[in-house]
């Protein structure tokens, strides 16, 4: 009776380690036009190339993708709510300040909305990694260097990892990139899906 009892013991602890790793896991990405796939339809994006390259290798887990092109962090902020009850994410990858930046909005600002977003994902125990994001140069450096460090800053805060901009390498190759000099092109999704897949599948194993 004693083996009978241990063995059943050992039995359900394997089977509590184990459900979290096999149990359905939804990852949302909230961001703007970098990841909604600016100029071509959502699907062709790369959170669209990680979607059907997850749907055969992770069934178990669901991408979502909830960016909007033209978004701010205060019109994300606006709109987290709906995300939250539709969506119910386990993890969240939150890629956004680059319009903030582009329209010169206070650093104070931008940072705070960052702030509240994070926190009001953490009070939904979801897991949350932000992006780093830079603008371009041409808005003063002194801008730009404010601009940039809010991320770094807000992620420490917040204790959530920082993940490195994706447009980092991309943006140097013009083959990459659509005529404005802003966004990617489509063939520039499959390796920003290849960037991102590591970090996200990481985010992932935190949850």
């Amino acid at each position: 009776m004693k083996n009978f009892l241990a063995k059943l013991l050992v039995i359900v602890a394997l089977l509590v380690v184990i459900r979290p790793v096999s149990a359905n896991v939804s990852l949302v990405v909230l961001g703007d036009s970098l990841s909604a796939g600016y100029g071509m339809a959502q699907s062709e994006s790369w959170v669209g190339v990680l979607q059907d390259r997850w749907a055969e290798k992770y069934p178990d887990i669901t991408l979502i993708n909830a960016s909007i092109s033209g978004d701010t962090t205060q019109g994300a902020l606006n709109r987290l709510a709906g995300v939250i009850e539709r969506h119910q994410p386990d993890a969240v990858f939150v890629e956004l300040g680059g319009n903030d930046g582009l329209r010169g909005f206070t650093p104070a600002a931008i940072s705070d909305n960052l702030v509240q977003i994070i926190m009001q994902l953490q009070q939904q125990d979801a897991k949350v990694a932000l992006s780093q994001v830079r603008i371009p140069p041409n808005y003063g450096q002194r801008y730009s260097e404010m601009f940039a460090n809010i991320f770094p800053q807000v992620a420490e805060q917040q204790k959530v990892p920082l993940i490195p901009f994706f447009m980092e390498s991309i943006i140097e190759n013009e083959n990459l990139m659509q005529g404005d000099g802003i966004h990617p092109n489509r063939e520039a999704q499959p390796l920003i899906a290849d960037i991102m897949e590591e970090h996200l599948l990481e985010l992932i194993e935190r949850r």
